[in-house]
């Protein structure tokens, strides 16, 4: 059975976004961008809120772009490679390959998809992972924080819920950036 992921950059603080809904301040360097594209490698669905795929499909034409770094263009190919569900009541097409739109976050159809998936999915965006983690759905939490502190914005992680978790992993990047695995 495929495990449901939920990674995020986050703030020290547990923002992914501040007050302004920026996240600049969550871009990774390239150290981190090559642990995060390791860690996408074997995804095979990628499960999307409207706002997150919106940043997302940026990776369907970023191996376009002149100059590219390496780093991004494996990125670019991994992103493209694997299939990609929107949750949206509001968009109406989308403009990547091998995506769907879904009009509601089903968790029995999550489950089923659990069931069949080929390779892992991941839940990106907090709002639609708040779903998935009150709905028991989230095997695993793939949590960078970054170092800073934004003093508010969007949590990273819903306040309404309680989770016992097992670290499985951690590591310690260049940037003072800090990768936590945990298992549900």
């Amino acid at each position: 059975m495929a495990k449901l992921i939920y990674s995020a950059i986050t703030s020290l603080d547990g923002y992914v976004a501040d007050e302004e809904g920026n996240f600049d301040w969550a871009a990774p360097d390239e150290e981190v961008h090559k642990f995060v594209n390791d860690l996408e490698r074997p995804v095979g669905t990628y499960l999307y809120g409207r706002r997150m795929y919106e940043v997302m499909v940026y990776w369907e034409t970023a191996h376009t772009l002149a100059e590219q770094p390496p780093v991004e263009q494996d990125f670019a190919e991994i992103w493209q490679a694997a299939d990609k569900i929107v949750y949206s009541k509001t968009l109406d097409t989308v403009s990547s390959g091998r995506t769907r739109i879904e009009r509601d976050f089903d968790p029995d159809a999550v489950r089923q998809l659990k069931t069949q998936a080929g390779g892992d999915i991941t839940v990106g965006g907090p709002e639609l992972a708040a779903q998935a983690i009150k709905a028991g759905l989230v095997d695993e939490f793939q949590l960078f924080v970054a170092p800073v502190v934004v003093g508010g914005g969007k949590r990273s992680l819903p306040g309404d819920v309680f989770l016992t978790l097992e670290l499985l992993e951690e590591r310690r990047f260049g940037s003072g950036t800090v990768y936590l695995h945990y298992r549900t």
